[in-house]
């Protein structure tokens, strides 16, 4: 598997850690750029985008990722809402301080002040106190805007640890839960059956469907292909369901001896090949 590419450092530390989470999900799943774009919709050149750390996925791609993969998006949501929000506030930040520059600007040019005509003070004018030099307004929402955003700094962290704390006890929950629900929804089983039905192989699994299948599937059919690989005299590993890195390596070998097309995919002419 290709070594991922390093992050770039100028990047949020949320967005940093939606991103390390998703690229695990990927591997895990062993799913190839292509697959993915086949199983989420969104183009191989915009998932290496997102992978990549240069452009932060949409709610929708981070949601379908976790759905094929079988996690829980509440937590990748949660990451991906604090990302966004502060890419925003980054965003919005170079705007205000240009206001706040123009307004000071305005608050420093001097004023053209009346030539008062010459003359003795008068009692009255002795007796008016000097106002005090009050500072320029200008700087007040200046600061404002420096404290409101330490301040969402300070709040978006909070908020992060405190999804990572809960993340955490929730994979805790899932290690220590009781046998009686792990066993409620106990993993497919697949026995082969190979018989021969009006001059096809069959192992009496998918009924005999010839559904074009590709690196990545599982279920019934996949389980069908192990079993016809097996009576091939090509093990694929286990009967399991799963089109893994085993089950490809032995649909690959299957097309070279059988004159096809080398892509590891099955589609009409392998099936046809395998239930020969």
């Amino acid at each position: 598997m290709p070594r991922s590419k390093t992050l770039p450092a100028e990047l949020d530390p949320s967005a940093r850690q939606l991103v390390t989470r998703l690229r695990r999900l990927k591997d895990h799943s062993e799913l190839t750029m292509r697959q993915l774009a086949v199983k989420t919709g969104y183009s191989a050149k915009s998932w290496e985008r997102y992978l990549g750390g240069t452009s932060l996925p949409p709610r929708e791609a981070v949601e379908v990722l976790a759905r094929i993969t079988g996690t829980d998006p509440v937590p990748l949501l949660a990451l991906h809402e604090i990302a966004a929000d502060s890419r925003d506030g980054r965003r919005a930040r170079p705007a205000a301080q240009q206001q706040n520059e123009q307004r000071e600007r305005e608050q420093e040019q001097p004023a053209s002040p009346a030539t008062p005509h010459p003359g003795p003070p008068t009692a009255a004018t002795a007796r008016t106190p000097t106002p005090a030099i009050e500072p320029a307004p200008g700087r007040f929402p200046h600061t404002a805007l420096t404290a409101g955003i330490a301040a969402l700094a300070v709040a978006l962290s909070a908020a992060l640890l405190l999804m990572l704390r809960l993340d955490d006890e929730a994979g805790q929950a899932a290690v220590i839960a009781s046998p009686r629900t792990t066993a409620a929804s106990p993993p497919p089983s697949y026995t082969c059956r190979i018989a021969r039905l009006d001059g096809r192989w069959s192992a009496g699994i998918n009924k005999g469907r010839d559904t074009e299948i590709v690196y990545g599937a599982t279920g019934a059919d996949v389980a069908e292909a192990q079993c016809l690989l097996r009576r091939a005299g090509i093990s694929p590993g286990g009967i399991d369901g799963m089109f893994g890195p085993l089950t490809l390596r032995a649909v690959k070998a299957f097309q070279d001896r059988s004159g096809l097309t080398v892509d590891g995919m099955l589609g009409p002419r392998s099936w046809k090949a395998l239930r020969g």
